[in-house]
């Protein structure tokens, strides 16, 4: 009999609606230069669309069977990714039987001088960032003091190496953010740095959307079997939200 290689189901969800999408939302609108939050980025909370959206997730994650509900959760240890695992694991009543751990690597991209800053604001304040940007590219651009999304990827390739080793043939959900769960793709699916730009460009992640590998025994690489799933949201008549987690140059 073979041994799984990998992880037996991965579940891959975005966080809920949070404050900052919606302080970034008035911003642009606005056409401010920064976001309206006095809190850093790791404390910025859900709002009260993302809550619901959370709910609706555990709903979801009720209705699965046993043997197909995740075990453990490897959560970001920002507040409305953690807020979002916390919320949908009551709601599945399942606080007891999806241990949720708090991941680093999981967390949102770093912005750097940018943090705060709309679209509007990197292109007054800071010019020369939008042409590096350009220059560069959105994969590989780092803001100073920041992260690209390759990055992200060394992160999240340490966390796929994690789940190889410590959880073959287990169920595990990942509750994280906007860039972190398309670099997923980009390392389980060996992509090129265009197909994931084209898939960024095409699609834009929704809050509390759900993303899904799986895996049997002896496969070598998981299986694509469902991407931004809003289904779940829809059934529960939740607010479907597509806010981006941060602004970019090129907004």
């Amino acid at each position: 009999m073979q041994d799984f290689l990998w992880a037996a189901s991965l579940t891959l969800v975005r966080h809920g609606e949070s404050e900052g999408n919606l302080a970034d939302a008035a911003a642009q609108e606005a056409h401010a230069d920064m976001l309206d939050l006095d809190i850093r980025d790791p404390d910025v909370d859900l709002s009260d669309v993302g809550v619901g959206q959370a709910e609706a997730l555990g709903r979801w994650l009720k209705t699965l069977r046993e043997d197909d509900r995740p075990e453990v959760g490897l959560i970001s240890p920002y507040q409305r990714a953690r807020r979002t695992a916390e919320v949908a694991v009551e709601a599945a009543g399942a606080v007891d039987a999806i241990r949720l751990k708090g991941d680093e690597r999981l967390r949102e991209r770093e912005l750097g001088v940018l943090d705060g800053l709309t679209s509007t604001g990197i292109r007054k304040r800071l010019p020369e960032e939008v042409d590096r940007r350009d220059r560069l590219g959105k994969f590989y651009y780092r803001p100073p003091v920041g992260e690209s999304w390759a990055d992200v990827g060394l992160r999240v390739r340490s966390v796929v190496a994690t789940l190889q080793s410590g959880y073959p043939g287990r169920r595990v959900l990942i509750v994280s953010h906007q860039a972190v769960v398309m670099v997923f793709r980009y390392v389980l699916e060996e992509l090129t740095e265009q197909d994931l730009l084209d898939i960024d460009r095409d699609t834009q992640l929704a809050n509390c959307s759900i993303t899904r590998y799986t895996a049997k025994a002896g496969d070598e690489m998981m299986t694509l079997q469902s991407y931004n799933s809003v289904a779940h949201l829809a059934e529960d008549s939740e607010e479907i939200t597509e806010e981006a987690d941060a602004a970019t140059p090129a907004n």
